[in-house]
């Protein structure tokens, strides 16, 4: 049932994936507006110009939901902005002229008036919109204190308590709806920029993101660093078209992403055909070596099914380089606008160099991982190899768990 309402309110408001804030707000104030004026107009029956106010609220009514038509199918709200609230002003003036005026409560609707243009103000000039109501609410006072004869007023006070009361109940429910419909669409806004901001950072980091505005530097005693990188990439790439070649890339990352969620693993980076992980941070625990093997295991038989099925269907597909290694690294948020959180320290170089050096299809670790991880896994020692800047490397290869 929930399911079923979001989906209608996302329908008649707008989908916030789509939408911007501004033009939900639109749509759900114009379909508000436009149902209770038209409700509105069958409740005048009982006044002295019924026929002058059914009107003007059936019309501007009609008006409302011709604004909300615009908006949410046809695209078209900020261009709106005067009429809609042009068009309010309009009502009400002509309301407080021929029903009462103050006396009847006609003053109360400027309140909520003034809220949904503020509400709807995106880029236009707050001072000019307070300006243009202001100047309304004198002239319609003005007229009222000099020119009383121009108004109609009511004949009883029966009358004048029935429709003052009636304003103020109807200014409380509309008032609670403009709330309700902010609050909402704030609410969906926040959840929005939350899960973008989650996206790139890890939940810890970005809570500490908009507590401090800031991360602290923090080291870390012992992680494990996953990197993977396609081999013969270069030459596929040569054959693909961009987008297919992104397309690609794109599906195998994004299932790499699944895998190392599994695993406890986080993600900190891609760079072009290059994948960089990382267990035991940002909360330190002792399994990452274990997590991060066991996740480099599965991303490599990932990429063995994959290749596979593509060989099958004669499509070029790549190899999967994968390396391990376990030590002591430094992590927190560079930049101010494009924040990212990365990893620094010996530990990732050496991880890289596991990777570059690595046999293409097999699980290669450094000996600080196999250390940590000997008794879990069956390993084959390859010897010492010679990295780029590291100098000779014992290296091991993971054959099973």
């Amino acid at each position: 049932m929930n399911e079923k309402i979001k989906n209608l309110m996302f329908y008649l408001i707008g989908n916030p994936k789509k939408s911007s804030l501004e033009h939900r707000l639109f749509n759900s104030i114009s379909l508000v507006n436009g149902v209770i004026n038209i409700l509105g107009s069958f409740g005048t029956f009982y006044l002295p110009n019924f026929l002058i106010l059914f009107t003007l609220s059936f019309v501007t009514g009609i008006l409302f939901l011709f604004f909300y038509y615009l908006s949410r199918f046809k695209n078209i709200y900020y261009a709106l902005f005067w009429p809609f609230n042009l068009t309010i002003l309009f009502y009400l003036s002509i309301n407080w002229i021929t029903n009462g005026g103050s006396i009847g409560g006609s003053h109360y609707y400027l309140i909520p008036a003034l809220v949904i243009a503020t509400i709807l103000l995106r880029t236009h000039n707050l001072y000019f919109v307070y300006s243009i109501y202001i100047l309304v609410t004198i002239l319609l006072f003005g007229i009222e204190f000099f020119k009383p004869e121009v108004m109609t007023l009511y004949k009883m006070d029966q009358d004048r308590y029935l429709d003052a009361g009636g304003n103020y109940v109807f200014i409380l429910i509309l008032t609670g709806i403009l709330i309700f419909i902010l609050s909402k669409n704030l609410d969906l806004e926040r959840k929005k920029s939350d899960n973008l901001l989650l996206n790139i950072l890890p939940e810890k980091i970005a809570l500490e993101l908009k507590e401090n505005d800031k991360v602290i530097p923090k080291y870390y005693e012992s992680v494990s660093v996953i990197f993977t990188d396609m081999a013969g990439f270069t030459k596929i790439a040569e054959k693909l078209k961009p987008d297919e070649l992104v397309s690609m890339l794109d599906h195998i990352f994004s299932e790499f992403d699944k895998i190392i969620k599994k695993h406890n693993i986080e993600k900190i980076k891609t760079i072009g055909d290059a994948y960089m992980c990382a267990g035991g941070i940002p909360t330190e625990n002792f399994t990452h070596a274990f997590d991060a093997v066991s996740c480099a295991v599965e991303l490599n038989e990932y990429m063995r099914t994959l290749k596979i099925k593509k060989e099958k269907s004669n499509e070029p597909f790549f190899e999967l380089r994968i390396g391990v290694h376990s030590g002591p690294i430094i992590a927190g948020v560079i930049g101010k606008e494009k924040f990212a959180f990365d990893i620094w320290g010996d530990t990732v170089n050496t991880a890289s160099r596991m990777e570059s050096s690595g046999i293409i299809g097999e699980v290669n670790i450094s000996k600080s991982t196999y250390d940590l991880i000997k008794d879990k896994f069956i390993c084959e020692y390859r010897g010492k190899v010679n990295a780029k800047n590291k100098g000779e490397i014992d290296m091991y290869l993971v054959k099973s768990s």
